[in-house]
């Protein structure tokens, strides 16, 4: 594509032909010819020379133009395209600092070379246009289905023509053992769109569970209305999915409407995943209402929910525990995504074992420490005590439903316990006391000798030290490493100390040392107090 300065009408004729083919503004091509052009008149001119070229839009004259801009005399470097002030005085009256002068050049005729370098200026020039046009045109497509036709596959991962553009299926986003051949229709999820420097810019995906729930309000009317939503997706993809909704129409049962007459709807869906089966199942605010419904076809005997761990433990009958876990353990890892929370399953007769163990080892607790017989223990644990401090420190009246237990006795019991729980403070003090503990953090309101000594094995010696603290140090937490909950120690955690608690008692501490302005800390909560309520207002 050689352009001269004679072939004037043909820039533009280019210019617009260009511009339709790849669907972007004619007026960048022209751009993209100026520059083009401007770097081949500074090849014939010099490189320090400042060459600008204007094309006209409706005649397609190209105009050369060389600029030189006044600068100081110290900052003169570049003689080429920079000048002085008073150099500038024959070019024009009272030039100053800043001022350009535009003198008019020769046109250049272009050689192959030049041509060549000139075609490459304008196809980087229109690519980087048209990535641009497409970048636009599917941003606000991100999270919504598109169908295309398979162009080819190249090292498993499937190119795909989507009109306009062309989006890129990985190999890990594509259902189980899929194989496409060119000019197959393909129906795909827009899973993300960003700008590249270089290659694809639409990332499409089949496996996400997005994909399943956008598949389902194409399919049912009440998904797509609102009335009814889609709460969770769990997917394993091309093998099994749970999907989990709620209606907002009491009038209107949400499974039924997702299977559809005869099964229609859910079918419909279950054909373009290649025949992944999907459990649809009713969403419940309560939690565990919620999990029995998501391990279906499981039936669950009980439900222990651990909120602050998220943690959850479930009892299942003996002869039902291979249906609840599932094959390689698919049912409870789906039902697990899809409440967000940790599952544990056992047996009726595991966790009757668990129970027993647990009871034995709260009698074997009180037999010890309060000098009971078997029997007398036995009736504690029985009643629900199940430590020392509650039964030093619960109401009398409480110990005197036991039977066989009178005042005399319940007083007697609350005496050994106390004793001895003061006895096992005045320990943990002085264990802490030798190994560092300083009478700051001793006499730290919130902490009890037996915290105190956890926090000096700990090498947490001081009020500072504990100030330093953060809340899941102490308190403990969750994190997730690679997709799965990790769980994190705290120091204070055996306390059953709360991160609500441990944050409190940091603050406490910081405004104790004058780290922390009391002031500035109801100013922010006031401030996020009225954000809160704007919110909710709005």
């Amino acid at each position: 594509m050689a352009i001269t300065s004679a072939n004037q009408l043909e820039l533009l004729q280019t210019a617009e032909a260009v511009a339709r083919e790849k669907m972007i503004d004619p007026n960048l091509v022209v751009e993209a010819m100026e520059e083009s052009l401007a770097r081949a008149a500074k090849s014939r001119y010099g490189s320090e020379m400042d060459i600008r070229v204007s094309i006209d839009r409706k005649t397609g004259k190209a105009t050369f133009t060389r600029v030189r801009t006044v600068v100081e005399d110290e900052e003169l470097e570049n003689y080429q395209s920079e000048l002085t002030v008073a150099q500038a005085k024959q070019y024009m009256e009272s030039p100053s600092v800043g001022d350009t002068i535009v003198d008019e050049v020769p046109p250049v005729e272009m050689g192959r070379i030049a041509a060549q370098s000139a075609k490459q200026v304008i196809l980087q020039k229109v690519r980087e246009a048209e990535r641009d046009r497409q970048y636009e045109e599917f941003k606000d497509r991100n999270g919504t289905i598109i169908n295309g036709v398979v162009k080819r596959e190249e090292y498993g991962n499937v190119i795909v023509d989507i009109g306009s553009g062309e989006g890129i299926l990985r190999r890990n986003e594509k259902i189980g053992r899929e194989s496409y051949r060119p000019n197959d229709r393909i129906r795909c999820f827009i899973k993300d769109v960003r700008r590249e420097p270089r290659g694809p810019q639409i990332f499409l995906s089949r496996t996400a569970p997005e994909f399943m729930a956008e598949l389902f309000k194409m399919e049912v009317p009440e998904i797509y209305d609102g009335i009814i939503e889609i709460k969770a997706v769990a997917r394993d993809p091309g093998s099994r999915a749970k999907i989990a909704v709620v209606s907002y129409d009491n009038s209107i049962d949400p499974v039924g409407a997702c299977v559809g007459m005869r099964g229609s709807r859910v079918q419909a869906v279950v054909n373009e995943l290649q025949g992944e089966k999907i459990d649809i199942i009713p969403w419940n605010e309560d939690q565990p209402t919620f999990l029995v419904n998501a391990l279906q076809p499981a039936e669950v005997s009980k439900v222990v929910l651990d909120e602050e761990a998220g943690k959850i433990e479930v009892v299942v009958p003996d002869e039902q525990l291979s249906l609840a876990i599932g094959r390689r353990g698919q049912n409870v890892r789906l039902a697990s995504q899809l409440t967000n929370l940790d599952i544990d399953i056992m047996t009726e007769e595991e966790e009757s074992a668990r129970r027993q163990k647990e009871f034995e080892a709260r009698t074997a607790l009180f037999m010890e420490t309060l000098d009971l017989d078997e029997f007398f223990a036995q009736l504690l644990v029985s009643e629900g005590f199940t430590n020392l401090e509650e039964v030093a420190y619960v109401e009398l009246d409480e110990l005197l439903v036991i039977d066989g237990v009178d005042e005399g006795t319940a007083e007697e019991l609350q005496a050994r316990a106390r004793d001895y729980l003061e006895a096992q403070a005045k320990a943990a003090l002085d264990n802490a006391r030798s190994m560092g503990a300083e009478d700051s953090l001793i006499d730290f309101e919130g902490l009890t000798p037996q915290m105190v000594e956890a926090l000096a094995k700990d090498d947490v010696k001081s009020l500072e030290d504990f100030a330093t603290c953060a809340d899941w140090e102490l308190a403990g937490g969750w994190t997730t490493v690679n997709g799965e909950r990790v769980k994190d120690e705290g120091i204070l955690e055996p306390f059953d100390m709360s991160l609500e608690e441990a944050q409190n008692l940091v603050m406490t501490a910081r405004i104790m040392l004058g780290w922390v302005d009391p002031a500035e800390l109801e100013s922010d909560a006031e401030y996020l107090e009225e954000e809160a309520e704007g919110e909710a207002e709005a």
